[in-house]
């Protein structure tokens, strides 16, 4: 059969389709049952600037950062990459948000409840022009990851031609491309949207041009 007959055979004009009513959009149903999902949420605004003047606290205080300070245990190629105490992940409201938005997830997943919650590790990345995030992933059961201050713009390609700009985006990435089934998935970030995945999923964070901090 050639290739251009192929699309007349599902078009409403097909006579075996109408004896049938198979164009009826109830008649198929589409199931994702392989492969991990990813929840995507929205950060409340005070939790966003909670997080924000806490940033700006740690910078200010170089003895603090120092002691802070998470770059070694991390894969990033950035400047500054510092944790978050325990004590102000709950107090911030940060480890409720966490620990709903992940029995959420899992809930619509139609996985167990969780029965108890902790957040092993918390930290900022401070990411500027030209820095990255090389694939990796981690421990644990569950990773995320927020936004909380984005650059006016990433820059362009240096190449105009090019249809898709990766600049500053996040990708997950999770097996290998096969018929119906994408292997990436790249997400262009927000300002509040909040990603979460499981530990073992490969994530990257591509390089930007501009000139302020993702």
């Amino acid at each position: 059969m050639k290739n251009h007959l192929i699309p007349k055979l599902f078009t409403k004009d097909n006579p075996i389709l109408q004896k049938y009513n198979l164009m009826s959009e109830n008649k198929i149903q589409v199931l994702r049952p392989f492969g991990p999902s990813v929840a995507r949420v929205k950060m409340p605004i005070q939790l966003i600037n909670d997080l924000n003047n806490y940033v700006k606290k740690i910078i200010s205080d170089e003895d603090k950062l120092k002691q802070l300070d998470y770059g070694d245990k991390l894969a990033g190629n950035v400047k500054q990459e510092f944790r978050l105490e325990q004590e102000f992940i709950k107090s911030s409201g940060l480890l409720n948000f966490l620990g709903d938005s992940c029995t959420q997830w899992l809930k619509q997943s139609d996985l167990k409840d969780i029965t108890s919650f902790k957040v092993l590790t918390s930290w900022i990345v401070r990411q500027f022009k030209n820095e990255y995030n090389p694939l990796h992933y981690h421990g644990g059961h569950i990773s995320g990851v927020g936004y909380l201050k984005l650059p006016k713009n990433f820059g362009g390609t240096y190449q105009l031609s090019k249809k898709h700009n990766q600049n500053g985006k996040i990708a997950l990435v999770h097996g290998a491309k096969m018929f119906n089934s994408k292997s990436m998935l790249t997400i262009t970030p927000e300002i509040g949207d909040f990603y979460i995945f499981p530990h073992y999923l490969m994530h990257t964070v591509y390089p930007f041009v501009g000139n302020d901090e993702e």
